[in-house]
């Protein structure tokens, strides 16, 4: 059934466009299974009928029926595309080749938007403003102009009513994940729902403009002190949920630079931007979540400038040593430490079949073991062992992998004999160190002080609340019988050994009863031997 909201509105309007085109890219079997087509009635170009007859078309079909739906469904895309975990490196790889390069819309438009969202006109605030659009993206334009104090900048401003078709788009894509999920058993291993909530959470942020100029602010002052990275300026009283100023960057792209034979020190760059990255990772918790070549711009001096900052990843400290530790284990072909890291992380559980995962965990670290980083294709061997199993890795940990790979993939470009694992190593380490020193003990004690407080001042309340509900007859235990035999004749046989052994005591002590006492100790020690072996045979505690 269609909801209530959805009936003479807009939203169904765009539901039946979304079917349309679905069904022109032969998907018309998902309104079929789902129950939409008697509602929404299409013309069916779909020779399937379930998705196990899907072919080898399907990455391309999915690409091009985003592409014509335009904003919201190509930012879904190239989410998608960095979290192969989730839909599989073929869809992952073809998804991104996205692209959201559009034609401008009329720079009236555009300056409309400006001086409403500033409150001034645009004579007020610029000196020059280019009405050619420098680059145009689905959800914003951007245009040269200098401000009155001569400064150059760049002005990116949202387009009209994106935020609206994104609110509309996400409330359809959720009724069609929710839909997909009860109807189409096979696909819940995708688990739609959970992709959306993870969509719609990151493009609200990358639509809301002062959120950017916060990210560009937080990472300037993470490398302030680093002469070989640059972040631009960002212009916080000239900037709104719709419009951001910040520095224009004349730069080139590392793209050009690494086809350019002009006087480059490619190594130095490669150094610097890989460098750079595993401090945004290792040290930070606060890492660029797409750095592809054209977002990387290299200045004078071989320095390195980030550009677009509205997709960010963020590690808590105990998250960033987790993984320093987990990459450390996997660079190290370590199979005991990388499975011991990811059942300590939550990653995996008893739930899988743990032989199996370690026998492929091995397969996978026997293949890789003496290479280079760029053969392994960065950490991405963990992420198809990981979908076999259906173990759903942290979105987190998909964006540091992904960008990581983009990173050493351009340094393996800049310098084919940079070598990333000997350069994260000693910084990974570092960070491992880093966990057991007194001064992270104390940071520890100092942050947990208060709750352990809270759990002292409520233990005698809770406490008593506890023993009351027993003593009512409230408190319902469950156990699981298993083995429930053996662990009986080992109980019993610990109750007769200690019968003996307190017997044994208590005899020793009688006038008459030395001999009876010595006797009863040493039945009391072979019973005890026996236990022992048995447990250490069958390896139980």
């Amino acid at each position: 059934m269609i909801p209530e909201e959805f009936d003479d509105s807009p939203n169904l309007k765009r539901l039946k466009e979304i079917i349309k085109v679905l069904s022109d890219h032969r998907f018309g079997y998902i309104a079929e299974k789902t129950k939409l087509k008697s509602k929404i009635p299409f013309k069916d170009k779909s020779k399937y009928e379930s998705i196990e007859e899907l072919d080898s078309t399907l990455p391309e079909r999915i690409r091009l029926s985003f592409q014509e739906l335009g904003t919201t469904f190509i930012k879904l895309g190239q989410m998608l595309s960095t979290r192969p975990d989730l839909v599989g490196d073929d869809i992952a790889t073809e998804l991104s080749k996205l692209q959201d390069n559009v034609p401008p819309v009329d720079v009236e438009i555009i300056k409309s938007t400006i001086e409403t969202e500033l409150g001034n006109s645009l004579e007020d605030l610029f000196s020059e403003f280019d009405d050619k659009a420098l680059g145009s993206a689905s959800i914003g334009q951007v245009h040269k102009a200098v401000l009155k104090n001569g400064d150059k900048v760049a002005v990116k401003v949202q387009k009209p009513d994106v935020e609206e078709i994104i609110h509309k788009d996400i409330t359809i894509m959720r009724f069609l994940a929710k839909r997909i999920n009860d109807y189409m058993p096979r696909m819940r291993m995708y688990n739609l729902p959970r992709i959306v909530d993870e969509f719609e959470r990151s493009i609200l942020k990358e639509i809301d403009y002062n959120q950017e100029a916060i990210n560009i602010i937080r990472f300037d002052n993470n490398f302030k002190d680093n002469e070989g990275i640059y972040v631009p300026k960002v212009y916080k009283e000239y900037s709104t949920e719709k419009v951001l100023i910040m520095e224009l960057i004349e730069g080139k792209k590392v793209s050009d630079v690494i086809d350019s034979d002009e006087g480059y020190d490619k190594p130095l760059i490669a150094k610097r931007e890989i460098d750079s990255y595993y401090k945004q990772v290792l040290i930070d918790g606060f890492f660029h979540a797409d750095p592809h070549p054209s977002n990387v711009y290299i200045l004078d001096d071989n320095v390195v400038c980030f550009l677009d900052f509205g997709m960010m990843g963020i590690l808590d400290q105990e998250f960033r040593e987790d993984c320093a530790e987990l990459l450390m284990y996997y660079l190290e072909n370590n199979v005991k430490g990388v499975m011991k890291q990811l059942i300590y992380m939550g990653i995996i559980n008893e739930k899988i079949d743990m032989r199996a995962f370690k026998n492929d965990l091995t397969g996978l670290m026997y293949r890789f073991y003496g290479v280079g980083l760029n053969e392994m294709h960065g950490f991405n061997g963990l992420i198809p062992l990981m979908r076999k199993y259906n173990v759903q890795i942290p979105g987190e940990i998909s964006l540091l992998i992904r960008g990581i790979a983009l990173v050493e993939n351009t340094v393996e470009r800049l310098d084919p004999y940079f070598d990333p694992v000997e350069e994260f190593k000693p910084m990974a380490r570092s960070v491992m160190r880093q966990r057991v020193s007194p001064s992270h003990m104390i940071d520890f004690i100092k942050d947990n002080v208060f709750e352990l407080e809270h759990l002292l001042k409520t233990l005698p309340q809770n406490l008593s609340r506890f023993l009351y509900r027993i003593e009512e007859g409230k408190i319902n235990i469950e156990v699981e019988h298993k083995d429930l035999e053996r662990i009986s004749n080992k109980l019993s046989a610990a109750l007769i050994l200690s019968a003996l052994l307190i017997g044994s005591a208590i005899i020793i002590q009688t006038n008459n009863g030395v001999f009876l006492g010595i006797i009863g100790f040493i039945i009391a020690m072979i019973l005890g031997i026996g236990m022992v072996l048995s447990i250490l045979r069958y390896r139980e505690i």
